[in-house]
């Protein structure tokens, strides 16, 4: 799952889009390039998360993947593209 957009389904930040940076059996950890940097992702439970697998993350989704550096501006680029993706789709 690394490297999906994820949306926060439930706590204070319910409805914040996130990508996922790193995962365990139990937590992800998110990440939005603003508030929740990569050096600091936020920890969720699993269940907490919707994750979108069919939007493509490009570049950014495969350096993480890969385990290649990717910086905060490429975070915040994905999730400006997929709101942008949403809102196009509710149209």
């Amino acid at each position: 799952m690394i490297g999906n957009i994820a949306v926060s389904m439930a706590g204070h930040d319910k409805g914040s889009v996130y990508v996922i940076v790193k995962e365990d059996a139990e937590y992800v950890y998110l990440c939005d390039g603003n508030l929740k940097l990569l050096g600091k992702p936020k920890k969720k439970s699993r269940k907490h998360v919707a994750v979108n697998k069919t939007f493509n993350t490009r570049e950014a989704g495969k350096k993480l993947q890969n385990g290649e550096p990717v910086y905060d501006h490429e975070i915040k680029r994905i999730i400006k593209l997929f709101k942008m993706h949403i809102g196009n789709a509710e149209v």
